[in-house]
């Protein structure tokens, strides 16, 4: 294909009432990179149809179903050149599936799937395919995130100790999944959203924040779910201890119940020497506390930080980047990525861009967490 024009993208979900879809669009298309041209955005073809006019696209592409649009982009001299998919979680498999069959990579809402298995039916067919995957694990596309993470390779906190990682939320404080609320109601029921309620939502993002940074693994969880408001089917809130593959400890508390908060995601590392400290709510700064040396404050797009951090700033420091703009960076990464594995017939997908094994760890943390809670202690990673 040639690389002066953009590549066409396709979407499955990010009807009306969609809060991630226009997100994914957003994010593909702001560098220029990437256009949303195809989509079947609704179960409903009606719905379908209105979402792809809202979002300009030619009405012949707004599909009734992703199994039509596959079919006919298919076989379009103007196809699209691969899927995102932004539904619920229970339809992120066979979309996945039979994008790969039609012969489209594919860059996926997290988490990957609804359960653990289907996460390793999904790490089979991409091997088969032998297509680029990626998944939207938002928080790793911060610059200061990949300043966290090269300061962690790079040995300067000496032997890292601790983790605590929290992400909290209060928008579902009250049980508004009864009311009609769509983003409410399909998290809060296990046939659409899978059987991990808050840790499947915003857990997975804070286990993947953790190994991501700290490029440790977690090995043991002891965990405790908790559906605090009355009559909730999946937990809403989750608090737990975990052991990394270096002998450290590390603590993950996720809340969708934490009345007041956001999206408070805070994740502190501590070595020999120091001391690190990232807050999603302050996203251009990273604090790191010496044992013996003062506080330092490092800022985005700054020319001391490290390459992968300094690589992925727009503006200049002193003019705020955050959270459609780290979305971007990742849809930038797998648009790099599948301009050079079209030219070399390979995968390469930057590390720095989760892709299928962060989507399988992640579903593995799900279920062992669930298990965890459920026999009220430890488990084995």
């Amino acid at each position: 294909m040639s690389e002066t024009r953009k590549l066409r993208m396709g979407m499955v979900g990010g009807g009306p009432g969609a809060f991630i879809g226009p997100v994914h669009k957003m994010a593909a298309e702001l560098d220029g990179k990437i256009e949303l041209v195809a989509g079947a955005f609704s179960h409903s073809a009606e719905r379908s149809r209105e979402a792809g006019a809202g979002f300009g696209i030619d009405p012949a592409r707004a599909y009734a179903s992703y199994g039509e649009m596959m079919e006919a982009e298919r076989k379009r001299p103007d196809a699209i050149d691969f899927v995102a998919i932004t539904t619920p979680n229970n339809l992120h498999l066979p979309i996945a599936v039979a994008a790969m069959e039609a012969g489209f990579p594919v860059m996926s809402d997290k988490p990957a799937t609804a359960s653990y298995e289907e996460a390793l039916e999904l790490e089979a067919a991409v091997k088969k395919s032998g297509l680029p995957y990626g998944l939207t694990h938002t928080y790793a596309g911060y610059g200061m995130v990949r300043e966290a993470r090269a300061f962690c390779a790079s040995g300067k906190l000496g032997k890292i100790r601790k983790v605590q990682v929290e992400y909290l939320q209060g928008w579902m404080t009250k049980p508004i999944e009864t009311t009609g609320h769509k983003q409410a109601s399909w998290r809060a029921d296990p046939a659409f959203n899978g059987p991990g309620g808050c840790i499947g939502d915003i857990g997975i993002h804070a286990f993947h924040l953790l190994e991501y940074i700290t490029g440790l693994e977690v090995t043991g969880i002891n965990a405790t779910l908790r559906s605090v408001v009355e009559g909730r089917r999946l937990d809403d809130d989750c608090n737990e201890l975990v052991r990394l593959n270096n002998g450290a400890g590390g603590v993950i508390s996720a809340s969708q119940v934490a009345a007041g908060e956001l999206n408070e995601v805070r994740i502190r590392i501590y070595g020999e020497k120091g001391g690190i400290d990232w807050r999603q709510q302050d996203p251009n700064k990273l604090v790191v506390r010496w044992l013996d040396g003062p506080e330092e404050i490092r800022h985005a797009a700054a020319g001391y930080l490290s390459a992968d951090a300094r690589g992925v700033g727009r503006v200049p420091p002193g003019h705020p980047e955050g959270y459609i703009e780290a979305f971007a960076v990742l849809y930038r990464e797998f648009a790099e990525g599948l301009l050079a594995w079209r030219r070399s017939e390979k995968n390469p997908l930057p590390t720095t861009l989760p892709g299928i094994a962060a989507a399988v760890r992640g579903m593995r943390y799900i279920e062992r967490t669930i298990e965890s809670s459920r026999k009220e202690g430890w488990v084995e990673f």
